[in-house]
């Protein structure tokens, strides 16, 4: 008997040896595809009906709206979140993100932004095919129903932030051959290491069998990557062979090799205020040179994304430094919990329930706030073993701001970046280097879905939240935290793989958000020249409108200076504002939607559910109106540079648009250069995750106790919560004449 345990354990053992190494030496991977493009353009009809609801909103230019921020398979990350078992979809090349766009979400136009860290010149190669079929289908090349971009992602994370330039997505206004890149520039970050990645391939294709091809293709795929050779450095991109990674460290290197190649191109910075792609103490600042920034090309900045909201600065630090410069723990607020702060809270109340000398607690609770500050905010939460998200709370959150990106950093947010002055490279004429952004919004999906805010439902195929199909994996999310030990871990103690909170992270994954842009046509060089002119705007994800304008007399009938527009005046600047809020929407999809996909293809692709309006508007609550002031010389404070909301109107209980104007009647006396925009607020709707600091218990002032978490675990758990969707408009620059 003991033979034959031994013989089947041995043979367990064996097979359980040889399935590994079919992964380790890629037995069995097949290289995946870019898919095949639906060969259907949608109906005249419908993009006549689109032409026909912006007239009747009184709409001159035409307003399109898309997403330049959609990932498919090709990214590393994208195919890991899609693995069966992880709770994807399998895999979505490039031509589902086309699909998507076209039937699922409505869009008008698109962009495909997969990670460059991940890109084989194959897969670039791949990308722009399936690029060029999607605009091969549009049956009126003049009036077309879709418009795709070609881009990607180049993500780069500094260890400090001097070395911090964060993640920009790159896109082109061409897609032909000798008129786009020859490869994808990546920053060479490897990301989850391939070994990581194989291990946890071995053991979801055990648990996950009767799939076991997509396990093996995913190793592939990582393999195809390693064996191509990193492109030589020193030479200028277009002399590199097609066939290498070619790779940019820095902001610099990027703006470096984008001028050597010489083609029209865009960059966008995003998830500036994430604390999970942000050192500790990131800060705009670092970037505001000539070297790092390009103001021609880098013009817009992503405020809103299904990682949340990077809009909004805030006084209060996630650091603070001692006087030798050494990250310590700054102090709470009744705005910001920071979470070296609620670390040693922790730590000191364990240690008073112990019963041990306070003193001995209190030195306790300075090391547990230190050591939350050495190890970041990716990591922070590890030093404290045992403490559960209720624990937390909302440490590290923005709780005032809406529906903020998760672990905060201000001084990564729009606001800040557009207050910033650098007097020591000034132009010609004197005038400082400023960041002049206009504000658009993406979705950052990993599922090939652009433009997933149409509708809200189904968090986890919508947002970037995945839930296991198996129990067994729930650990990943809800992870045992551990004994509550009564003293903290330092940072150097704690592992140094990646690592991320995601029972709380949960709570703040969101559909994502929008570009819209105004353009004379559908034509892709007339929504570049707007993207170009900053004539664009952003919306959390539904189609609300919105129009910005500087009026040039009192007529209130010129309009020459619209969102995104810069100007020096003398005179006090007077503006209109008018906006109509998203169309109510139908459940299901339209009838040309299933003509084209079939039902089967429907369900799959858009889960039954795509942009389908009703005739009827949500009506919009309120303007807006956020002035900042740039810094006027060198280290002005920020604080007072920012009024938000400067002035509000209030709109009309109606389903039509809503208009106002306003002055600035502080303009001519202050003299100082100035920029305003405008959030249009709409009445307050369900949204996934719309409600990430819900307070089911308060004690006894008031305070939160007990908060209501979105459950990772429970793909039924949908996290509806009731907020306000919204619009942000470009600025408007108007510097005082000198």
């Amino acid at each position: 008997m003991l033979k034959i345990i031994l013989k089947s354990f041995a043979l367990i053992l064996l097979l359980l040896t040889a399935h590994a190494a079919s992964f380790y030496w890629n037995w069995f991977g097949e290289h995946q595809g870019p898919g095949q493009v639906n060969e259907h353009a949608l109906p005249t009809a419908a993009i006549d009906d689109k032409q026909l609801r912006l007239q009747a909103a009184g709409a001159s230019k035409q307003i399109l709206f898309g997403d330049l921020h959609a990932h498919t398979t090709f990214s590393k990350d994208a195919f890991l979140m899609s693995l069966p078992l992880l709770g994807g979809a399998g895999a979505h090349p490039p031509a589902d993100a086309c699909d998507f766009a076209r039937y699922c979400s409505g869009l008008d136009f698109f962009g495909i932004a997969d990670h460059a860290e991940s890109l084989t010149p194959q897969q670039w190669r791949e990308t722009k095919d399936a690029v060029r079929q999607c605009n091969a289908v549009a049956s009126n090349s003049n009036n077309p129903d879709l418009v795709a971009f070609l881009g990607w992602e180049w993500s780069q994370i500094g260890k400090t932030p001097d070395t911090h330039y964060g993640h920009k997505n790159v896109f082109f206004k061409d897609t032909e051959e000798g008129q786009v890149p020859s490869r994808p520039i990546g920053t060479g970050a490897p990301g989850l290491p391939d070994m990581t990645i194989t291990g946890i391939n071995v053991g979801l294709s055990l648990l996950d069998y009767s799939n076991r091809q997509y396990y093996y293709d995913l190793q592939n795929s990582l393999v195809e990557h390693r064996e191509t050779p990193i492109c030589e450095s020193g030479i200028a991109s277009h002399l590199l062979p097609e066939n290498c990674i070619e790779i940019a460290k820095t902001g610099e290197e990027l703006n470096r090799k984008l001028d050597e190649w010489g083609f029209e191109s865009l960059v966008i910075p995003h998830g500036t205020s994430w604390g999970l792609t942000s050192p500790l103490g990131a800060d705009f600042a670092t970037q505001l040179n000539r070297k790092s920034h390009n103001p021609e090309r880098q013009n817009m900045i992503e405020v809103f994304s299904g990682h949340g909201n990077s809009e909004e600065y805030r006084p209060w630090r996630e650091v603070a430094y001692t006087d030798d410069g050494r990250a310590r723990c700054p102090q709470t607020t009744d705005k910001h919990l920071p979470g070296c702060k609620r670390a040693g809270e922790i730590i000191y109340s364990r240690c008073q329930a112990a019963g041990l000398d306070s003193t001995e607690c209190q030195q306790r609770q300075l090391q547990a706030e230190q050591n939350y500050i050495d190890a970041g905010l990716q990591k922070g939460f590890m030093t404290v073993p045992g403490a559960n998200a209720q624990d937390w709370g909302w440490a590290d959150q923005c709780k005032d701001c809406f529906l903020p990106a998760f672990n905060y950093i201000p001084r990564g947010s729009a606001q800040y970046a557009l207050a910033l002055s650098n007097f020591d490279e000034a132009d010609e004429d004197k005038k400082p280097l400023r960041f002049r952004f206009g504000l658009m919004g993406s979705s950052d999906n990993h599922a090939a879905k652009a433009g997933t805010g149409y509708k809200e439902f189904d968090r986890n195929l919508m947002s970037e939240s995945r839930t296991p199909q198996t129990p067994l994996l729930n650990p990943v999310l809800r992870p045992d935290r551990g004994d509550a030990v009564l003293e903290s871990i330092p940072a150097k103690a704690l592992s140094t793989g990646a690592a991320l909170d995601r029972e709380r992270y949960a709570s703040f994954t969101l559909t994502g958000g929008i570009i819209a842009v105004h353009s004379e046509s559908r034509h892709r060089d007339d929504i570049w020249t707007a993207m170009q002119q900053r004539e664009v705007y952003a919306t959390s994800g539904p189609q609300i409108l919105l129009w910005f304008d500087l009026l040039t007399d009192d007529s209130q009938e010129a309009t020459n200076h619209p969102m995104g527009s810069e100007l020096e005046t003398t005179n006090n600047p007077h503006f209109r504002v008018r906006a109509a809020g998203s169309f109510k929407q139908k459940p299901g999809c339209p009838g040309f939607v299933r003509n084209a996909l079939g039902e089967q293809r429907t369900q799959s692709l858009c889960q039954g559910e795509c942009f389908n309006p009703d005739d009827e508007r949500y009506q919009l609550s309120r303007i807006e109106v956020v002035r900042i002031r740039p810094q006027s010389y060198p280290n002005e404070p920020i604080d007072h540079l920012i009024e938000d909301p400067w002035r509000t109107f209030a709109c009309p209980p109606s389903s039509d648009a809503c208009e106002i104007t306003f002055k600035d009647d502080d303009f001519s006396t202050s003299k100082r250069d100035t920029l305003y925009y405008v959030r249009a607020i709409q009445e307050p709707t369900e949204m996934v995750n719309g409600d990430p600091f819900k307070c089911l218990a308060t004690g006894n002032q008031g305070q939160c106790i007990e908060y209501q978490q979105c459950d990772p675990t429970d793909p039924n758990d949908h996290c509806l919560g009731m907020n306000e969707e919204r619009a942000w408009s470009s600025p408007i620059f108007v510097d005082y004449q000198r």
